[in-house]
């Protein structure tokens, strides 16, 4: 039999231990995203560049076709990483840009979490390829849209059957926390859901208004 001990398992990610790589969040890439609603589609893309920022992670940006067609990236993600460029690629699989893997090579981490649009072309590429390398990839489900369920749902399929782990964006703020003990963080974790924490952010609101210095816990 096992012996149980307090610790996490080697599954869960932390602050440290990965790098996120936020693909294509664009306004051309958005208007044909039709397997989520784009307020949800933004909120969570916020949430998770938010939680991200405010934890440290090592974090790459990257778009596609920028100035010639897509656009620039979302707001809500800029916002969160003020002074840092984008990557620019000509390729739909962003594994074959040879700026973003010289981050990723420089970064140095063999973790990575995926996040953008759409997610049968922008997240199954480098999925599949950075899977093929040897490196463990995370994909935030809800934070990826296609332009249709079908489109989302069998690109995940596809990716968690080559070895990706699915997760959602509010798992990942909350995975980064992991122990309301960090009191360090807790504002930062809780500030976030709030703001874009959806109904769960309104608990948050409803608990601090109504037990104040009670409510020392929101999860």
């Amino acid at each position: 039999m096992p012996n149980a001990t307090p610790t996490p398992g080697k599954g869960l990610i932390s602050p440290n231990d990965h790098t996120l790589v936020m693909i294509d969040f664009q306004s051309q890439m958005a208007f044909a995203t039709h397997s989520i609603d784009a307020v949800t589609l933004r909120n969570n893309a916020a949430l998770v560049a938010h939680a991200a920022a405010g934890f440290g992670v090592s974090t790459i940006l990257t778009t596609v076709a920028e100035k010639s067609f897509s656009g620039p990236m979302f707001s809500e993600i800029t916002d969160a990483f003020p002074n840092q460029a984008m990557l620019d690629r000509t390729s739909m699989n962003t594994w074959e840009d040879a700026a973003v893997i010289k981050s990723v090579n420089e970064i140095g981490k063999s973790r990575l979490v995926f996040a953008g649009l759409w997610t049968g072309v922008c997240i199954v590429g480098p999925t599949l390829s950075a899977l093929d390398q040897g490196f463990e990839v995370y994909v935030i489900a809800d934070a990826c849209g296609d332009v249709s369920a079908e489109a989302h749902n069998r690109a995940m399929d596809r990716m968690v059957q080559a070895g990706a782990r699915p997760m959602t964006s509010l798992q990942y703020l909350l995975e980064l926390q992991r122990d309301w003990a960090r009191g360090e963080t807790y504002e930062l974790t809780t500030g976030i859901a709030k703001k874009f924490g959806g109904a769960y952010g309104l608990g948050i609101i409803y608990a601090k208004t109504i037990l104040g210095e009670h409510a020392s816990e929101a999860g």
